[in-house]
Order: structure tokens, then C-alpha cells, then sequence
């Protein structure tokens, strides 16, 4: 049963956005909605949700439908609330009083322990101030879901409760989700939107399995429109012959029948259309500056600890050698993080357990991107760096999606996604031959993922990196390093431990 029907919807904010969307949710659905960063994916919820006016077309929705939008930030003036009273609130002030109840039942099915429940929102992390906004949503029981990007700050533990959560949600209750994870798309949607400034395309298909398809219709666009301008240049060269001809002889039938060919010519260009060529957000390239080194880092049975000083784990003795692509496996908390950090320490200013060959160029990157100074502007953040002069650091900065306009802005006002290629765009100026990379992924679209796993694989760069991202670390990775029972370990692949957090 159709609940939501959308026609010819269009948006244009500065540029088209999307255009001549058609699409109809129903009861069953799971969709998932796939584009590039800035190209609409939050502005098309917030229009299903009637939070945001459309440019052209029209949605219509069943009568007395109940939407449930949870959208990417928690509204400011729920921050100072505790994780509960922000649930709470959520209900009618008449339900509130007397229905109270109901808070702790979708607290529970969202396994949200309860001494974060008494906690204000504003100190919780990214990852359950997203749970806190589900539930506040949730709690009103809405005919339809809409997600944007639900699985941001989530670790992998948290991640695997949401796909149990969505798989276990009244199948009446249809769900459109935005979402960078690969994975988490495929385990949790059973179509796939891909949003697009024009040709939008709509498979009943989960993600991997619709992406290989888009692939394909997008190939026989690309072959019938060669095709098409074949045939039509095929057309204009008999027609140019038979008019030489037909100008020779006087004859009136040929010079008829060129102007027939060049009119059949002219129908099949007017109506040929090209294959669809996506403008991505900004690319992304990384280079690796080689060295002769036979090992970049040597842990001798470091000790890992927390900020404060608490032990966490022994490495044991431990080399990384060129070619190296180490995820660091752990739950949250175990020290992945702080073994990045001791490492980064250690090639400024070196410690006793951890040696670094000389020849190291680091390439470091932070989960909070906290290498780049939001006070800066990206022109500073490039040419105060590097010798690369203005104009090349405008060029460079373009290429990875920054436009003029925002150049000489404070980064503060870029996008996540904005920063995230500008991070990656300085790290590949400085020219590293070794890479310390925590959850990289983190603000980038698929197009970006993909493209960063390309960089780190084509080059055989070493790198060290810790991420949540189960494609990406299945697609890097060539060694698994494990914090296990305060010990770090080396083990053959990652699927054991991806699937003993998915189902913690």
C-alpha cells in the first residue's frame, strides 16, 4: 500500500539540487538513499517531512500520516536536557503525565544503559546523542521513518543494535535512510535511490546489488547514445554524397532525399541523450613518497595507556614494514586511539619502545580532523603551508570541492565533508611515505570512501588506520593488529571480530 507518493520533484537552491523525482514509499519499504555530499540527500527528507518547500512538483501523503523525521544535529534547545527529560519531552504534555512509561520501554529496545539516560544531552557523545533523537522520534509511535546519516558517531557494537533495531520494526513501518555505510545499506534496505542533479535512478534493490546495476544501465545509456550519434553521423555523410550527386545531375529526387537524410539526422541528435557523468563532490588523491627503510615502526612491547596514565594493553614486539595496511581492531575504549596518537608522539620526539626509521614522512589525520584550526581559512591552511603559490592553491583547492567562495573562509563554515577532502588534500602535499589514519572515513560519501581506499591501496603506502567502516577495513587492510585481554595480537582476517560486535 502506497503511503507517500512523490511526482516530478524538483529542488534548486542556487543549482538544481535534483530534478523530476519520482518515487513512492510503501508500507515494506526499506529505501536507501545514496548520493554525493551536498547534493540533496537531507533537503528531499526534509521536504517528505513537509519541514522543507520544494521547488516544482508535489507529495502527497496518506491522510493523518505521522512522519518521523530524526534528523543529522539535536535541536539546540534540547542540549541541556537529560538523555530521558529530551524523550520525555517528546510526547503530548498530556501523555507526559501519564504516560511516562513509555520513555523506559524504547530506551530499553534501544539498549541505552540507564546512567547515560540521567545525563545531559550536550556531554553525551555524537554517537548516543543520534539514539537520544531516535527515541525522541520513536516514542510517537510515526507510520513512516526517515533517517538521516543514523549510523555517524556510532562504533560498530552500537551500529549492529540499530540493524537489529530497524530489522525488528513493524514491517509496516516503512524506513528511508541516508546513510555513507555500505554495509549497514546492505544488511538493512531492500531498495536504493540514487539521487542525482538529473537521470535519478530507483532499484529494488539493496546497495551493492543496485550499484552494480546503476552501473550497468549507465553503460547502455553510454552505448545507445554513441550508437545514436553514429547512426546519425552515418546519416549526414550519405546525405552529403547524394547531395553532390544530386547537384551534378540536376536531379531533384536525390537533393529531396538528402534533405530527408539530413532531417532523420537531426531527429536522432535532438532526441539522443548522453549517459549520465556524476560531478563528484571533490577528489581525493594521496601519493606515496617511498623510502628504503625494511622496517618504518618498531614496537618493543610498548605500553599503551590512557591519557591520565591507566594502563591499557602491551603491544608486544611488533614492525611495520612498507606495503603495511594495519587496522586496529578493539572495542571502543580497549586504546586504538591512543596507540595512533603514542605512535604520532614518537615520530616527533621518540620514545623507548617505539622506533621510527629516519626516512619517515608522516601523514597524519585525526577523527575530529583536530589538524586543521578552524580559524584558518583554507588558503591559509594550503599556501601557508606549502610552497605552492595562490593560484596552484586555488586550483588544489577547487579540485577537492572548496570553490572560491569559501577559500578565503573560516574552515569552521566548511562542511564535514569539505574538511574531511581538504585534510586529505594536505596530507597528500606533505608527501608521506606512512599514513596514521583514525576512522578516515568519517564525513566522506561513498564516491570519497572509495576513493581513498583506491589512493591507499594503488600507491603501497604503509599505513596504520582504526575504523567502523566494515567495508573499508575489509577493503584496506592487508594486516589485523587486535587489543585483546590487555595484549595486542595479530590475527588473519577481521570477520570474527566484526561479527562478535555486531552481535554483542
Amino acid at each position: 500500500m502506497t503511503i507517500i507518493n512523490i511526482n516530478a520533484l524538483g529542488v534548486t537552491i542556487g543549482d538544481p539540487l535534483f530534478t523530476d523525482l519520482n518515487l513512492t514509499v510503501s508500507k515494506g519499504d526499506r529505501i536507501g538513499l545514496v548520493a554525493a555530499n551536498g547534493r540533496g540527500k537531507s533537503t528531499l527528507l526534509g521536504c517528505i517531512a513537509g519541514t522543507f518547500e520544494q521547488t516544482t512538483g508535489e507529495i502527497t501523503r496518506t491522510r493523518g500520516l505521522r512522519v518521523g523525521h530524526v534528523p543529522q544535529n539535536v535541536p539546540s534547545e534540547a542540549l541541556e536536557l537529560t538523555l530521558y527529560d529530551m524523550v520525555l519531552a517528546a510526547l503530548p504534555s498530556e501523555q507526559a503525565e501519564y504516560e511516562g512509561w513509555r520513555v523506559d520501554i524504547v530506551l530499553d529496545d534501544l539498549k541505552v544503559p540507564y546512567e547515560l539516560q540521567q545525563k545531559p544531552v550536550e556531554e553525551l557523545s555524537g554517537g548516543w546523542q543520534r539514539t537520544a533523537m531516535l527515541a525522541s522520534i520513536w516514542i510517537n509511535e510515526p507510520d513512516v521513518l526517515l533517517l538521516d546519516e543514523p549510523t555517524n558517531h556510532l562504533d560498530l557494537h552500537r551500529i549492529g543494535l540499530l540493524q537489529e533495531w530497524l530489522t525488528a520494526l513493524p514491517r509496516e513501518v516503512p524506513v528511508v535512510i541516508t546513510s555513507h555505510d555500505r554495509a549497514f545499506l546492505d544488511a538493512v534496505t531492500n531498495r536504493t535511490l540514487f539521487l542525482r542533479a538529473e537521470r535519478l535512478r530507483v532499484f529494488q534493490l539493496p546497495f551493492t546489488q543496485a550499484r552494480a546495476a546503476l552501473d550497468e544501465a549507465d553503460a547502455a545509456d553510454e552505448r545507445r547514445f554513441a550508437n545514436d550519434i553514429n547512426k546519425a553521423s552515418q546519416l549526414r555523410k550519405k546525405a552529403a554524397k547524394l547531395k553532390n550527386i544530386g547537384i551534378n545531375s540536376g536531379s531533384d529526387l536525390l537533393v529531396n532525399k538528402t534533405k530527408q537524410l539530413n532531417e532523420r539526422a537531426a531527429k536522432i541528435e535532438a532526441t539522443a541523450r548522453p549517459a549520465h557523468q556524476e560531478h563528484g563532490a571533490g577528489e581525493i588523491r594521496l601519493t606515496n613518497s617511498g623510502t628504503h627503510a625494511k622496517a618504518l615502526i618498531a614496537l618493543d612491547d610498548a605500553e599503551v595507556t590512557t591519557p591520565d596514565g591507566q594502563a591499557l594493553y602491551q603491544t608486544g614486539q611488533k614492525w611495520i614494514v612498507p606495503g603495511d595496511r594495519i587496522v586496529l581492531l578493539g572495542t571502543n575504549g580497549t586504546g586504538k586511539t591512543q596507540l595512533i596518537k603514542m605512535i604520532h608522539r614518537a615520530l616527533a620526539d621518540e620514545l623507548s619502545a617505539i622506533k621510527c626509521a629516519p626516512t619517515i614522512v608522516e601523514g597524519y589525520s585525526d577523527q575530529h580532523l583536530g589538524q586543521l584550526d578552524d580559524a584558518d581559512t583554507p588558503m591559509t591552511a594550503v599556501a601557508g603551508q606549502f610552497d605552492v603559490g595562490d593560484q596552484r592553491a586555488r586550483g588544489l583547492l577547487a579540485g577537492v570541492g572548496v570553490n572560491i567562495q569559501m577559500q578565503d573562509t573560516p574552515l569552521g563554515a566548511l562542511s564535514g565533508g569539505q574538511k574531511a577532502r581538504l585534510a586529505m588534500l594536505i596530507l597528500r602535499l606533505a608527501k608521506p611515505n606512512f599514513y596514521l589514519l583514525d576512522e578516515p572515513t568519517n564525513h566522506l560519501d561513498i564516491e570519497g570512501q572509495e576513493a581513498l581506499e583506491h589512493e591507499l591501496t594503488a600507491h603501497g603506502a604503509a599505513c596504520l588506520l582504526v575504523s567502523h567502516d566494515r567495508s573499508f577495513i575489509r577493503n584496506v587492510g592487508n594486516r589485523f593488529w587486535q587489543i585483546e585481554r590487555r595484549r595486542l595480537v595479530e590475527v588473519d582476517d577481521p570477520e570474527a571480530f566484526l561479527a562478535s560486535e555486531m552481535s554483542a
